[in-house]
């Protein structure tokens, strides 16, 4: 196994439906990722459908992306509402310790994202509500987006797991600044991160899926990185290192990634340093205007999910 900042032993870019495993469409662990903490897991489950898992030594978040489901861990049932897809709503979720057997059930059928982190401690079963989740508007002008702080670490206490939403209309774009965590040093952190996308589509719902764009890079010789990827629904990309963003949503077609962060310091951060060359833009933004499209989604609907 190699150590976080080190190139993985796989693609950077994951299209949809290439790194499956188990009853999962998607299983990225840390070994196969070719680093030491960050995974990820996405389930699709049929109406009354079931899985059984073992966490072993990651700790997990179970959120829905696509419809409601049962989970049980340890004993404990906790209910998820969830959501029709990832633009209508803000979701809630359930937390997995290490160590746990677990069972998703979902009576309607849906879809699951899985992010875990390899840990080191043993917390309690949580239920996350929606409710509760902390909900941002960043940027301005064309940068404005939503993030979802469900699983950030001054929203959820885990031991290594960090884990958001953002949501990016349609022509806007999100991680920008292009910006890195690779460094320990002050206002930076080393954390492997995982990009998983969902784009809109078009006005009737019907028309050919839709299409983003994500771009990762490093100005580091000893450590390059060149990744411009075409992205649509179920696609991953991978960040060991270097900078990452911007995330493009295209003209008519609504942009939603999962981030999944974790690394070695003790404390949870998200620490980051953009790139000196575009670092600026940040201070382009005083004056425009929020973009009025957001908030995309909150944390309630007229008819839960189940």
């Amino acid at each position: 196994m190699t150590g976080p900042g080190t190139a993985p032993q796989r693609p950077l870019y994951l299209p949809a439906g290439t790194a499956p495993g188990g009853p999962f469409l998607t299983e990225l662990t840390p070994q196969a990722c070719g680093w030491a903490y960050s995974s990820l897991r996405v389930l699709e489950l049929g109406p009354g459908g079931e899985a059984t898992l073992r966490t072993g030594p990651d700790e997990m978040l179970v959120l829905p992306l696509s419809g409601g489901a049962a989970v049980a861990v340890d004993g404990t049932e906790f209910t998820l509402a969830g959501r029709a897809d990832v633009f209508s709503r803000v979701t809630d979720f359930a937390y997995l310790p290490i160590d746990a057997a677990v069972t998703v059930r979902s009576a309607a059928g849906g879809r699951f994202a899985l992010p875990g982190a390899r840990a080191g401690r043993r917390l309690p079963p949580r239920y996350g509500p929606a409710e509760e989740v902390p909900v941002e508007i960043r940027g301005s002008g064309q940068a404005t987006r939503q993030v979802n702080n469900f699983c950030s670490p001054e929203a959820f206490e885990t031991d290594r797991l960090t884990s958001v939403e953002v949501l990016t209309p349609a022509g806007n774009w999100s991680s920008y600044p292009p910006h890195k965590h690779d460094q320990a040093r002050p206002g930076e952190a080393v954390l492997e991160e995982i990009y998983y996308f969902e784009v809109g589509r078009g006005p009737d719902g019907t028309d050919t899926p839709g299409v983003g764009y994500q771009r990762v890079y490093s100005t580091d010789p000893a450590r390059p990185i060149d990744v411009l990827a075409e992205v649509r629904a179920g696609d991953v990309v991978l960040v060991p290192h270097g900078y990452h963003g911007p995330s493009m949503a295209a003209p008519g077609y609504d942009l939603y990634y999962l981030n999944v962060l974790a690394g070695p310091a003790q404390q949870r951060s998200m620490a980051f340093c953009d790139d000196p060359a575009h670092a600026w833009i940040r201070q382009s933004w005083d004056g425009q205007q929020l973009d009025p499209r957001l908030p995309m989604s909150g944390s309630s609907a007229d008819e839960e999910v189940r």
